[in-house]
Order: C-alpha cells, then structure tokens, then sequence
C-alpha cells in the first residue's frame, strides 16, 4: 500500500470518529453508522480522496453478525419458528415491492432495449447492492447505475427510517436482551475465531455476503444451544458500525454526483413510497402476527440486513425478529430475482 494511501484511509477514519463522536453528542439515531456515513458521503461527492479498506469492512461485518447471533436464545428460535408465516409474508412483499420499483424506473427511462430492462430491474431489485450488480451485469445491465441506485436507496433508508422513529419516540419499545450477559475475554477471543472460521467457510464456498451470515450462524447455533461465551462491548460494536458506515459513505463519489440526475431522482422517489407503503404492510401484518409494528417495519423495510438489523440493536427494537426477516428475504430475494427477471423477459418477447 502507497504512503498516500494509507494517509488517505487514516484521514478518513479519523474524520469518521470525529463525526461519530459529534453525531452521538446531539444525540442522533445511529451516531456511530450515520456520522461516517453522512461526513465519508459529502467529502467523497465533494472530490476529497476518503479511502477505506475492504478488511475494515469485512471486519466490521463480522462483528456485526456476531452480536446480532447472540440474540437468538432457546426461547427467541422458539418464538420465531412461530412467525413462518409473517417471514413468508414479507418476502412476498419485499418480491411485489422490488416488481412495482422496476415498473417506475422502467417508465421513467423509457427502456425499450433489453439493457436498459436489465438495468432498471436489477436496480430495484431490493436485494444485496454487489450481488444485484453482479446479476445486472450477467444479464447485460449498466453496472454504473445499478450501483448508484442499490446505494443511493440503502442511504435514504438508513437515514429516514431511523430518524423519523427517534423523532415519533418509537425506541425501546420491544426489547431482547442478548443472551450472554457478561463480557469473558477468552470467550470474545473464541467467538470471534469462531466467527471468522463461519465466514471464511462460506467465503470458500462462494456464498453472498460470508461475514455477516457466516459469523450470524454460527453464533445464532452457539447461543441457541446455551453456549454463552462472552457479550459484545459496545466499543467494538461502536467501531463495527463506524467501518460499515464508512464503507457505505465511500461508494459516493463526485462521478456519482454527476450521473443521471434522472434516474438517481426516480430512485429517491420510489425509495420513499416503498417506505411509505412498507410502513402501512407492517401495521397490518404485525396486527395480524401479534408483533409490533415498528419491529415489523425495520424486518420488511427495502434496507439491507447489517443496516437494518444494526437500528433494530441500537434503538432496541426486535433484533432476532428483524434479522429472521432480513436473513429469510435476501436468500430468497437473491435466489429468485434471475429466474424471475428471464420469465419476465420471455414473456415481454410473447407480447411482442
């Protein structure tokens, strides 16, 4: 690595923990994701060189997956066995969501060739952002905007979601304790060596998204089998939250700014009615599941599942039962949305 870099990503994350360090004196939802994400954001839009590393990503993802395991005890895998149906409820809607956002940024480019098809597919697709770009471009869609939209649509949710529930008061209202109460050195130690054993394995087998899911797993079999090593200390989960914030903030760069004005406002547009529209799914699903409604709002919002499931810890609002809704949709969202998108594909040519 060149001195000008590591000056770069040093810089960064300094900036990032001053940013941090304010957000969280004014008391601002997420402090520690929102601070760098927002701060890391405007200078890389602005031109400055933020610079991040993939391993603090990955590292930040992993501790992430780990503390939101600890969540899952006998008592809460118990109680979400019961909620199959909700699970399969919000997968349904997070497919008809993905569905209606392609129809709008298919209507609002004027697509008419199969790229610009593949592209407004894959970018409302409410999906993981790299592997619907990987998809979107194995179908022949514009990676440039796919990407720009997957992020532009996870920042205005991480922002808007949860700020208006610290604004409503809505914090602290279903509460799940982690299972392990105490902090153990050497059961930190053998966590995270567990974890990254997890991570690393799904890592080899080429599975998406390995150091949130792989560490997620083998927590979630570790304390559902009432093996309670060690909790998590806030400082760690604090820095985990800082490195994904700045990894999200450093996907905005000037060129993003410059792109498609069109498209990134059709983009913000459908990303605030699938939040308007999730929050009223939520109500009636929740009423029907006998869940709170905010809880089920953060499991089916079109966020992603560290995003979702870090302001579901942070503002103590259903972890286990977000992340089961979160977990549960990407696999299948991921699993479907190439099938889906070539049935719609032939049937566009059977129309024609």
């Amino acid at each position: 690595m060149s001195p000008s870099r590591s000056i770069c990503i040093a810089a960064t994350l300094g900036i990032a923990t001053v940013a941090a360090w304010l957000f969280a004196r004014f008391h601002t939802p997420l402090p520690w994701t929102l601070g760098p994400l927002l701060t890391v954001a405007v200078l890389g839009m602005l031109g400055a060189p933020v610079r991040t590393l993939p391993l603090l990503r990955d590292a930040g993802q992993l501790a992430i997956g780990i503390a939101l395991g600890l969540y899952f005890t006998p008592n809460v895998l118990r109680t979400i066995a019961s909620l199959a149906p909700a699970l399969a409820a919000g997968i349904a809607w997070a497919l008809l969501l993905g569905y209606l956002f392609y129809r709008l940024l298919a209507a609002a480019s004027c697509a008419e060739t199969p790229q610009d098809h593949a592209t407004a597919f894959f970018s409302a697709a409410i999906g993981g952002a790299s592997e619907m770009v990987v998809l979107g471009e194995r179908h022949g869609g514009r990676i440039d905007r796919i990407a720009a939209a997957h992020s532009l649509r996870v920042l205005l949710v991480v922002l808007v979601i949860p700020i208006g529930l610290q604004w409503a008061g809505l914090r602290g209202i279903d509460l799940t304790p982690p299972g392990p109460e105490q902090f153990r050195l050497g059961g930190l130690l053998w966590l995270g060596a567990l974890g990254l054993a997890g991570a690393l394995l799904l890592r080899w087998l080429r599975l998406p998204n390995p150091w949130v899911l792989g560490a997620l797993t083998v927590t979630l079999v570790l304390t559902g089998s009432g093996i309670e090593l060690s909790t998590l200390p806030k400082e760690l989960s604090n820095a985990a939250q800082l490195c994904i914030g700045v990894a999200l903030g450093t996907r905005f760069t000037p060129a993003f700014a410059r792109s498609a004005p069109r498209w990134l406002g059709t983009v913000a547009l459908g990303t605030f009615c699938m939040i308007a529209s999730s929050t009223g799914f939520a109500w009636l699903l929740a009423t029907a599941a006998g869940l709170h409604w905010v809880t089920v709002l953060l499991g089916t919002s079109p966020g992603g599942i560290a995003e979702m499931s870090i302001t579901a810890k942070v503002m103590q609002l259903g972890v286990p039962v977000v992340t089961a809704f979160h977990v549960t949709r990407y696999v299948i969202v991921l699993l479907a949305t190439a099938p889906l998108y070539r049935g719609l594909m032939a049937r566009k040519r059977i129309a024609e």
